[in-house]
């Protein structure tokens, strides 16, 4: 059987989904799939499925929750031939501890998905992650209508200011693995937003269906297979591209922000900035340097407490350079994040309110790096190589249907345009001079585009 591990892609390369059954069947469903990683809870576990997975190129992990046994864990995932174990929730370190080297001797990979707040940026680990996600989508006021984000759009629901902030801190891949709404049946478009608001930023959500649409899909209904065709087929996009999501964020913007003052936080001073579809890059204040501000123009210190003397010293040849540096009031702190919190308490929106209106006058009506028309549904991540070339434009459509009409500034000359979506041939547009540097027209968008500008 060892051929068979051999198939199996490296660790990082892995794109997960929570997988309903054991039964070695099912496994036809992930034929042409970019999924090839499969987490199982323990009712699933089998040395038969896992070997035929193993045969198909992909890897299995036992899931672990806090109430479950961790007493030979190793030992129990190699009966089962899996690749490891995926520990799922806020487990105590003493108990992880052993196990974490337990699973390092018997050469078994070890994802840990905890709080926010307990993410081991420094482990090394190839994969790092947290089961506590929001649901994205266009956040919805008792009465049906959008609720307004501090910009007049609407508040998009979002886990991509928290994941920027993430990649910033660590090199590794992230999985963020929140599972629908209890007692909800998610429409396709919904999930398409959900893989789409991780992927935009270079992570992956773990695919969770909700318990009506695995039903159908392992009844084989050609209605949810066609939607898994979909889900896979978006995807597949973010996979073949996925060196455009791992280039460095391109604006001028930089907000300097850490653990402490809610980097980990969704709906925070990122998100905001986000939904006006400014380009942001953000920097741990921990890890300011001159690299890390180069190209900016414009900074944020959300906590100068935060930022050690060689920092300082980095921000203050940024003055000089000629650079605006905004900092928060005097006095301001941001409040201690909870184990159980991922989005702002309504005090938090408050005083955050304080530094959003400084940096929404600051910014103003600045081009950043890119200035978009027509997205007030979408939100959209700007990278690049150096000096912006390649220029990647991420769109995400977080709204029900097409989005037309949609327009980009961009700063710089660009004299090639392509526009890439999941299962429709790359097209060729035409960028042409403005005052601001190129612009871009798009007739239509669905639920995920890519501009490249070259």
């Amino acid at each position: 059987m060892l051929w068979a591990f051999l198939l199996i892609a490296a660790t990082a390369d892995w794109v997960p989904a929570r997988w309903p059954s054991g039964d070695a069947a099912s496994l036809e469903l992930l034929k042409g799939s970019a999924v090839n990683c499969l987490l199982l809870e323990a009712s699933h576990w089998s040395a038969d499925f896992s070997g035929r997975a193993a045969s198909a190129g992909i890897a299995t992990l036992g899931v672990v929750r806090p109430a479950d046994s961790l007493e030979r864990l190793p030992e129990r995932l190699a009966q089962a031939k899996l690749n490891g174990a995926v520990l799922e929730g806020a487990f105590d370190e003493k108990s992880v501890a052993p196990v974490r080297a337990a699973l390092k001797d018997s050469q078994l990979t070890l994802i840990e998905l905890g709080p926010r707040v307990d993410m081991r940026f420094q482990a090394g680990a190839p994969i790092i992650g947290t089961f506590q996600g929001v649901w994205p989508g266009i956040n919805e006021a008792e009465d049906g209508t959008a609720k307004a984000a501090p910009s007049g759009a609407p508040w998009i629901d979002t886990n991509s200011g928290f994941l920027r902030f993430a990649r910033a801190l660590s090199q590794a891949e992230i999985w963020i693995a929140y599972a629908p709404p209890k007692k909800s049946v998610i429409p396709l478009a919904r999930y398409l937003q959900a893989i789409g608001d991780a992927g935009m930023v270079g992570a992956r959500w773990v695919i969770t269906l909700d318990p009506a649409f695995q039903a159908r899909l392992l009844a084989n209904e050609s209605k949810a297979r066609q939607d898994w065709q979909r889900m896979n087929e978006v995807l597949r996009f973010l996979e073949q591209h996925r060196r455009w999501a791992r280039l460095e964020p391109y604006g001028q913007l930089a907000i300097l922000q850490d653990v402490e003052s809610g980097g980990l936080i969704s709906g925070g001073i990122l998100d905001m900035i986000a939904v006006k579809h400014t380009p942001v890059r953000p920097v741990p204040g921990r890890l300011v340097t001159d690299t890390r501000m180069q190209g900016a123009q414009m900074a944020v210190n959300v906590d100068p407490s935060a930022i050690p003397e060689t920092g300082k010293e980095a921000l203050r040849r940024f003055t000089r350079a000629g650079g605006t540096l905004l900092t928060a009031p005097p006095g301001w702190k941001f409040p201690p994040q909870r184990p159980d919190q991922i989005t702002l308490d309504k005090g938090d929106i408050e005083k955050l309110d304080t530094i959003w209106r400084e940096v929404n006058s600051m910014t103003g009506r600045r081009n950043l790096g890119a200035r978009l028309f027509n997205v007030s549904s979408m939100l959209s991540n700007l990278v690049g190589g150096t000096g912006g070339r390649p220029l990647v434009l991420v769109l995400v459509n977080y709204s029900d249907y097409p989005v037309e009409n949609v327009t980009a500034h961009v700063l710089g000359k660009y004299t090639k345009a392509k526009l890439y979506e999941p299962g429709i041939p790359g097209r060729t547009l035409a960028p042409y001079d403005n005052e601001e540097g190129t612009g871009i027209d798009i007739d239509k968008i669905g639920p995920l585009a890519t501009l490249i500008l070259e």
